[in-house]
């Protein structure tokens, strides 16, 4: 059974950090010391767990008057499987639920696509984070209201 759970702050994200260290440090080599922040402590996060077991996390931030999804993550034996797009969806909507009237992210390129079909938007130029190429995006509120 999947089941997801919101976090607000840095209690209780143990499982999000797991992935994330699983991820994005052990997995892309990126260095842990850029991989946790400071922005934790203010981010809504979300955890998705298939029979459970953490599988999916990502977090929401506000920064500046801009919601901003990130660390978007799933463990390599769970990928292909929807989790990704439960995350990016529920924070998509939460964003929006909080008062947003767009979202948006930074992709690593070779998963803009990915985003593009969730109805993100490429802006700008190719730039390099922790060493991957990034893409900025955004995703517009829906004329309608609903997100997702």
């Amino acid at each position: 059974m999947v089941e997801t759970k919101w976090f607000y702050g840095a209690e209780g994200i143990q499982d999000a950090l797991l992935i994330r260290r699983d991820v994005f440090v052990e997995e892309q080599k990126v260095p842990k010391e850029i991989e946790y922040d400071e922005w934790d402590q203010k981010a809504f996060h979300l955890v998705v767990y298939d029979q459970g077991i953490p599988k999916a996390t990502g977090r929401c931030i506000l920064k500046e008057g801009i919601y901003s999804l990130g660390r978007i993550a799933v463990v390599k034996e769970a990928r292909g499987q929807g989790f990704g797009d439960l995350v990016v969806r529920m924070l998509v909507r939460k964003a929006f639920q909080q008062g947003a009237k767009e979202v948006h992210l930074h992709a690593q390129l070779q998963v803009q696509d990915f985003y593009e079909k969730l109805g993100f938007e490429a802006y700008g130029e190719v730039y390099e984070e922790a060493g991957i190429d990034h893409i900025s995006m955004v995703r517009k509120e829906d004329v309608k209201g609903s997100c997702c």
